[in-house]
């Protein structure tokens, strides 16, 4: 994108194609476009040639032909909250635009840069080849003009704290020089879209004040390829150690307005600048369309996906990854221009003639990057109802109202104030009642379409990508639309209570004692890691195989010899992208450890190796034909006893390959793995040794490798367990039920069950004292000090390394341990 760059008197601005880029902040009003364009050209990243009007290109043509007073009479009476009144003056506005000519000077200028590219990117007699019929003749009458994008910039778009992308219009596949400057001045004209001119009385600039330029790039032949849109920040929770990416086939614009639900990649980049290859998370999209030239006289149409590449990723990993280092680029670039963090907005594409990467656009992130970091807000649904639709979530916010589902654009005025607005897509047309919604709910789009990004700059619940919602919700249907359940986004049928907790993170003590996060979704992490802790102490592998994989891992070692063919019908389902069924194992644990391990970088992330008993695992699918029926499976065939047992030895090495790529390939080496459920330091040492196996031996790399405290020789070893391993983590729910002889999960005797029970506690103080007497860090990732203060109370007594806490009760806990440090002179 073109920079609205105030240059005192030329109207034209030429940026050669260099292996740089052009973005929307140019450094301030008198920076050269071409010395900025420069300064990047070193860095690799691509950017199409082309040229620019300048700002005063826009200014010399309105007060040239005396329009400014004419503007200000039609605005007189404008009132944006009357839509009929809006469209009036908006139509108006354009028109007068639209038949006043350009200046001759301003046309001439126009024309002459434009020939020039013309020169520069003559296509060659063979370019008309791949056309036939009509087309073919049409594209031989336009061999020597060359296609382009002609894209504008306002002076009041694209600022750090208001973007409102795409106020203004874009038009691409544009040839010839009376297409290119008739797509200049529709691009002036669009300065009073009906959007434009609600979004700068929202925004409280004034209409004249407001100048554009137009940016004519050389088309980047991504209808042959795809494109996309990237952040580099999380756009749901602000995280601004990733690079969020979508892409999908064709031209861009269909991610952009929501037309298609894009592919879309997580990347870390901290890791990433250090070479490492930290893709965190890849989601399929459906990507049933995409956006190709057209013939006729068209600029561009839609046309189908075939399925097999809709069910395959638009973009290679490495594509992905260069793309990632793109944005860290831009991102470090605008961010010493402009003296802060300026996390950025960027448009992608890829040529498919040439197989090269191009950056087409970019502008700064304008919510994320501007909310306050000290406080933090959680919703809450307090009960849930009937599911009407699902899609993806769009922030972390409630919302709830009458639905109006409206299809047509034209119908808006029908749209109340506090109604959920329940639509196909959206595009800017339909900014003037999307800040009237108390939540918004489209059929089709991403995380990146336009719904998408003007929900998060009103503060309002999206749900985007559902499918169905259009069918599924009538209009006057109370719903609530909940954004607060994970990647999610469910829309439940009636008005359900919730709840919104505000937390203040000023004046929260350091403690002497780490205070760490049992963290078990890897979809909240990014969210999570803004409260204040140390990491995490405690990441439950079970949680990952329980809701992101569903199958035992032998059923996907083994797949062609499953017997059920209703559960290996599911596994093909959940599966299709692989025909090695156990690589889907390992690149689902491996994200959500990254996922985890990335959010808390670079604080430790102790993540516990599987521990699910017998009974567990038969409930997976195709479990049952790969486990034992045992009378007591909460002290039978579970934790480290599989590891090296000859019936699971093939499914441990899938878990200790994917913690491999977490370290190794991501670069995440603040992940610790953590034994679970270790009877013996003989038993310790086996599984050290499958590890090491699998080219996770300790001490290489900084590996480190704990053990749970859960059993009564852990403690009474505590000394020999620790010549095996690195450290402790109390799990005080086992070491409870084994200290008493009770099974937890029988109600008969749940009673019993007490955490702080003198027998227990002086095991949990036996477990302390032996592993520091052994100069090994001990922790406690149990229940206990999350429902307990009491017993927060005596660890910090005792002396405990750290306490690793629920979400929920860790600013509370923490609190209190701060006041008891003080107290005890700590």
């Amino acid at each position: 994108m073109v920079s609205s760059v105030n240059r005192e008197t030329e109207l034209i601005l030429w940026f050669e194609e260099v292996r740089s880029i052009d973005v929307g902040l140019v450094g301030g009003k008198n920076s050269s476009l071409g010395e900025m364009i420069q300064q990047l050209a070193s860095k690799g990243v691509n950017v199409p040639g082309g040229f620019a009007t300048t700002a005063y290109a826009y200014r010399h043509f309105i007060k040239g032909a005396g329009l400014e007073p004419k503007l200000r009479k039609i605005f007189s009476d404008l009132d944006t909250d009357d839509m009929d009144n809006l469209q009036a003056r908006g139509k108006q506005a354009r028109s007068l635009i639209l038949n006043t000519p350009f200046p001759q000077d301003l046309n001439d200028a126009i024309t002459v840069a434009y020939k020039k590219m013309c020169e520069r990117y003559s296509k060659g007699s063979d370019f008309c080849a791949r056309f036939e019929g009509a087309d073919k003749e049409e594209c031989e009458r336009h061999l020597d003009e060359v296609d382009v994008a002609v894209r504008s910039s306002a002076t009041a778009e694209d600022l750090p704290e208001a973007s409102f992308a795409g106020q203004q219009e874009t038009y691409l596949n544009v040839h010839g020089i009376k297409g290119v400057l008739e797509s200049c001045h529709k691009c002036f004209a669009s300065l009073f879209t009906d959007r434009a001119i609600a979004y700068r009385v929202h925004n409280g600039f004034d209409h004249l004040d407001v100048a554009l330029s137009v940016g004519v790039q050389k088309m980047v032949r991504s209808d042959l390829a795809t494109s996309g849109v990237m952040f580099s920040i999380d756009t749901e929770t602000g995280f601004k150690n990733a690079a969020f990416i979508t892409g999908a086939y064709g031209l861009g614009e269909n991610v952009v307005q929501g037309a298609v639900n894009p592919d879309e990649f997580v990347v870390f980049k901290p890791t990433l600048r250090l070479g490492k290859k930290p893709i965190l998370e890849r989601n399929l999209g459906s990507k049933h369309i995409k956006m190709v030239y057209a013939g006729g006289g068209k600029l561009t149409k839609n046309i189908d996906v075939p399925e097999e590449l809709q069910n395959v990723y638009c973009i290679s990993d490495e594509d992905v990854l260069q793309l990632a280092r793109w944005a860290v680029i831009i991102e470090d670039h605008y961010s010493e221009v402009r003296g802060q963090l300026t996390p950025m907005d960027i448009e992608w594409a890829k040529d498919g003639q040439t197989g090269e990467l191009f950056i087409v656009q970019a502008r700064p992130e304008t919510v994320q990057s501007q909310k306050a970091g000290n406080i933090i807000r959680a919703f809450t649904l307090k009960q849930k109802g009937k599911k009407l639709s699902v899609g993806r979530a769009v922030g972390e916010m409630i919302g709830q109202g009458t639905a109006r589902v409206i299809t047509d654009v034209t119908k808006i005025n029908l749209f109340k104030e506090g109604e959920v607005l329940v639509t196909k897509r959206t595009d800017p047309d339909w900014e003037p009642i999307m800040k009237k919604a108390s939540a918004i709910v489209t059929d089709q789009g991403g995380r990146t379409c336009h719904a998408a990004i003007i929900a998060r700059e009103m503060g309002i619940p999206a749900v985007v990508g559902t499918g169905n919602a259009t069918t599924a919700i009538a209009t006057g249907q109370d719903v609530t639309v909940s954004c607060s359940e994970g990647e999610d986004g469910n829309i439940y049928e009636g008005l359900l209570p919730f709840e919104v907790l505000e937390t203040s993170l000023d004046n929260i003590p350091e403690t002497k004692t780490k205070i760490l996060m049992n963290v078990g979704n890897p979809e909240q992490a990014f969210s999570l890691s803004n409260l204040p802790c140390d990491g995490v102490g405690l990441a439950r592998l079970e949680f990952i195989i329980a809701n992101h994989i569903k199958a035992h891992p032998k059923a996907l070692i083994h797949f062609d010899e499953l017997t059920d063919e209703l559960v290996k019908q599911e596994i093909q389902e959940l599966t299709h992208l692989y025909t090695d069924k156990s690589q889907f194992f390992v690149d689902k644990v491996a994200s959500g450890i990254g996922m985890i391990a990335a959010a808390f970088y670079p604080n430790p992330v102790v993540v516990r190796m599987s521990d699910f008993k017998t009974n567990e695992y038969a409930n997976l699918l195709g479990g049952k034909q790969f486990e034992p029926e045992e009378e007591n499976p909460m002290i039978g065939w579970r934790g480290a006893s599989r590891y090296y047992d000859p019936n699971y030895i093939e499914a441990f090495a899938l878990e200790c390959e994917a913690f491999k790529i977490v370290r190794n390939d991501m670069g995440l080496t603040n992940v610790i793995p953590m034994i679970p459920f270790c009877r013996t330091p003989e038993e310790g040492k086996k599984v050290i040794a499958e590890l090491a196996k699998h080219d996770l031996r300790q001490g290489e790399n900084g590996l480190q490798i704990y053990v749970m405290c859960e059993l009564p020789s852990n403690v009474i070893l505590a000394d020999q367990f620790s010549e095996v391993f690195d450290g402790f983590s109390i799990g005080s729910n086992d070491l409870t039920q084994l200290t008493l002889g009770l099974d937890r999960d029988s109600a008969l005797v749940a009673h019993i069950f007490d955490e702080r029970n003198e027998g227990v506690k002086r095991m949990v103080k036996m477990a302390i004292e032996g592993a520091k007497a052994n100069g090994r860090k001990i922790g406690i990732c149990g229940q206990a000090p999350s429902d307990y203060p009491e017993f927060a109370q005596f660890l910090v007594e005792l002396g405990i390394d750290s306490i690793s806490l629920n979400p929920d009760t860790l600013l509370k806990t923490k609190l209190a341990i701060a006041e008891m440090e003080q107290k005890l002179g700590r």
